[in-house]
């Protein structure tokens, strides 16, 4: 029998997603976990729909959103169990899923970390995400992002770290380097942890039997500009921490060029001003993230800088 396992939810005002996302999970043929809903200050009615329809189900209510970081750490303290998953509310796992991860998870002591295989909900022959890559740049991306499923590959393979839209999280690596960071509030947190914890020795796999459909950002789109700010702000608020800019100092010309390049991108998409915004800001926070400017990060890091691909490919 494996561990025992803390699902993880956050929601804000997802309600027709939780209509679809909890009975999956609570579906699931592991014998030993339990489901966290965290509540962000919903006004439609979640809440009480949980309640009434899955009360095995305990609830974290805030009186407001306190963002995705913060909530799933809400979530995490309020449990004890040997594995963390984390589930966007979006996101409907298939039979197996957790089953899956702990079987992964299980392999061997120092892998801290699974990555779900996920697809978009309304094409589920195309992959959503197959772990997260980082490239020299060290800008993060979907592994495989539209790739198809067919062709994905069957056993586990080792990648740098998981989309936390369905991850496992060993608690043992958590209690050793921490949690989501919290001044993030939403996107790039799951980098950012994952980063953290390959510095720290831990390794993350990919389990393409943790079968997931997803809601492509059926969040962050409800508010405009919202996710340019902070996918803005959080890519360079993660550089300024991890990036190993004095070992790999030839790329950083590039690197600022790619991100010019990223803002004429938003500004395609009349988001330039959040976009802009959002890298202002974490300008003026780089003091409070840092750590370490410039650190000289391990070679067990530096291995998962990959190469850039066609730099087009990325808008």
């Amino acid at each position: 029998m494996g561990g025992s396992v803390a699902v993880i939810i956050v929601t804000w005002n997802g309600i027709s997603y939780l209509r679809e996302c909890l009975p999956a999970v609570l579906a699931q043929d592991y014998p030993r976990f339990e489901v966290v809903v965290v509540d962000n200050g919903s006004t439609d009615g979640s809440v009480e729909w949980i309640r009434e329809h899955c009360p095995e189900v305990h609830v974290l209510q805030n009186p407001t959103n306190f963002g995705f970081s913060l909530a799933n750490n809400q979530g995490i303290r309020s449990t004890d169990s040997d594995y963390v998953v984390t589930l966007n509310n979006d996101a409907i796992p298939e039979m197996g899923w957790l089953q899956s991860l702990v079987d992964a998870v299980e392999t061997t002591s120092d892998v801290g970390m699974i990555a779900s295989q996920i697809c978009f909900y309304d094409r589920p022959n195309l992959l959503d995400s197959a772990g997260i890559e980082v490239d020299v740049l060290g800008v993060a991306w979907n592994r495989r992002l539209g790739k198809a499923v067919a062709d994905d590959p069957t056993d586990c393979e080792e990648v740098f770290g998981p989309s936390a839209a369905a991850a496992l999280y060993r608690r043992e690596m958590l209690e050793e380097i921490g949690l989501f960071d919290e001044c993030y509030f939403a996107y790039y947190e799951d980098v950012e942890l994952a980063w953290r914890a390959r510095r720290a020795g831990w390794r993350c796999l990919y389990a393409p039997r943790a079968h997931v459909l997803h809601v492509h950002s059926a969040t962050g789109s409800r508010v405009s500009g919202f996710k340019a700010y902070y996918l803005g702000r959080n890519k360079w608020l993660t550089l300024f921490r991890h990036y190993p800019f004095k070992r790999l100092w030839i790329w950083v010309p590039a690197l600022v060029l790619f991100d010019l390049l990223s803002l004429f991108s938003s500004a395609l998409k009349g988001q330039m001003l959040a976009s802009l915004r959002g890298r202002i800001a974490a300008w003026r926070m780089r003091r409070e993230v840092v750590f370490g400017f410039g650190i000289n990060n391990s070679d067990s890091v530096i291995k998962w800088l990959d190469p850039i691909t066609t730099l087009a490919s990325r808008f």
